[in-house]
């Protein structure tokens, strides 16, 4: 079944490693790096599939190191990733040497790894005649490790990891995989909905049904980074050249981490209300439009975008962008469209019916409208017709429908519609 089939994903979680288990685990990974450096400087300038990499090279990396069989068929389909990669960074005119193996760090698949998921534990082959090494896999006590969503689930299984050794420990990036959901169940009716997202300068994200994730404790966060780092550089020293480089990292780590978090909780935001999909403005130019933006850097938005695509994928609910032509000044309940209806940033004040909403929000509500608007005309219809709000949908045709025992989506106060 082709990869193109399953969902992937991959859940990082420290081991705990007896002392004799490691030195094993160490080994391992030097004949690794051993093996692969082998298959490499067999492969390099003469083959690059995976087939063609293990029948040049498997022969000798298992006689040349202590590696079982299935790991030397690893190590050659390593190699053969590798050099695609290096062929792939040439045609696009970037220098690209034969790959060295130096990082200790080794794949594991269902055949050299057995995961234990209700004693939170796994087992992993190792070099030579040993046996297998069984290390706990050190997880959040409270349950609320984004981990254990794969680990309980029946529809997760393992797939191939990799196991990393940093900062005196070992890590396990766990993959585990699912069938996509088939196309007769995400099917969207003729009354499909979605959901309208507003990238911000404030406000990382917003919803048109009124969540806000606020991007305060991200800038004020990356204000710290920034303050550290510029003492750190008045140091010069190589401690705090040292200390520089994993601050670098630590940060790239905490704003990943809340781009995740944003992006699980639109698609939360998704499934709450019942959507069928999720809707951007295009992000072709969104860091000129939004240079304010003091939380991003220049891939955050992208990832953003990445992160819910593929996280909703797993959901069965699609993922677009639509343009983002007068999404800040045309008013959502109007459609009255001027720059004056944007006396601030965070203000919308429409000039025509008089409506006032936090202008994000409002944006929101443009986002997921013109979508509809343009799908009306689109040849790849989804079939779908409306947009969320907190308190009902909206037909673009038809109007404001509002759910059982609602009857408005104006709160005299935006504000209040915010939820953390």
């Amino acid at each position: 079944m082709s990869g193109d089939e399953y969902c992937h994903r991959t859940a990082i979680t420290r081991l705990s490693v007896s002392p004799h288990d490691e030195s094993l685990l160490r080994e391992t990974v030097d004949e690794w790096k051993r093996g692969c450096q082998i298959a490499s400087d067999k492969a390099w300038e003469c083959c690059h599939s995976k087939a063609d990499v293990q029948q040049l090279a498997y022969d000798d990396v298992r006689e040349e190191t202590t590696l079982g069989s299935q790991h030397a068929i690893l190590a050659c389909h390593q190699v053969s990733d590798n050099i695609k990669s290096c062929i792939s960074r040439r045609r696009e005119g970037r220098k690209a040497g034969k790959p060295t193996y130096t990082s200790p760090t080794i794949s594991y698949d269902s055949r050299t790894m057995t995961v234990f998921p209700e004693q939170e534990a796994v087992s992993l082959t190792t070099h030579g005649d040993h046996s297998r090494v069984r290390a706990d896999l050190v997880l959040p006590d409270d349950g609320d490790g984004y981990q254990h969503q794969f680990l309980s689930s029946e529809a997760w299984e393992p797939t191939q990891s990799t196991l990393h050794y940093r900062s005196g420990e070992w890590y396990l990036h766990l993959g585990f995989r699912k069938h996509k959901p088939d196309a007769d169940e995400t099917g969207t009716t003729e009354n499909g909905t979605v959901l309208g997202v507003d990238l911000g300068v404030k406000e990382i994200a917003v919803t048109s049904t009124a969540r806000f994730f606020s991007a305060a404790e991200l800038n004020h966060n990356r204000r710290e980074f920034k303050r550290v780092r510029a003492d750190l550089r008045t140091h010069g020293s190589r401690n705090a050249h040292r200390t520089l480089e994993a601050m670098s990292g630590r940060e790239t780590r905490y704003v990943t981490h809340v781009l995740h978090t944003v992006a699980n909780g639109i698609v939360q935001e998704a499934l709450e209300y019942d959507c069928d999909g999720i809707v951007f403005e295009e992000l072709d130019g969104i860091q000129r439009r939004l240079s304010n933006a003091a939380w991003h850097s220049k891939w955050a938005f992208d990832r953003i975008y990445e992160y819910v695509q593929y996280k909703a994928e797993t959901e069965g609910i699609f993922v677009d962008t639509t343009s983002p032509k007068n999404t800040s000044k045309r008013c959502a309940e109007c459609g009255f469209v001027h720059e004056s209806n944007r006396p601030t940033r965070d203000r919308f004040d429409c000039r025509n019916c008089d409506t006032q909403n936090h202008a994000d929000y409002n944006a929101a509500k443009n986002v997921a409208e013109m979508y509809l608007r343009g799908e009306q005309q689109s040849s790849r219809r989804r079939g779908v017709s409306q947009y969320a709000l907190k308190s009902g949908t909206v037909n673009p045709d038809e109007g404001f429908t509002p759910y059982t025992g609602e009857s408005t989506d104006k709160p005299s106060n935006p504000q209040q519609s915010q939820r953390a």
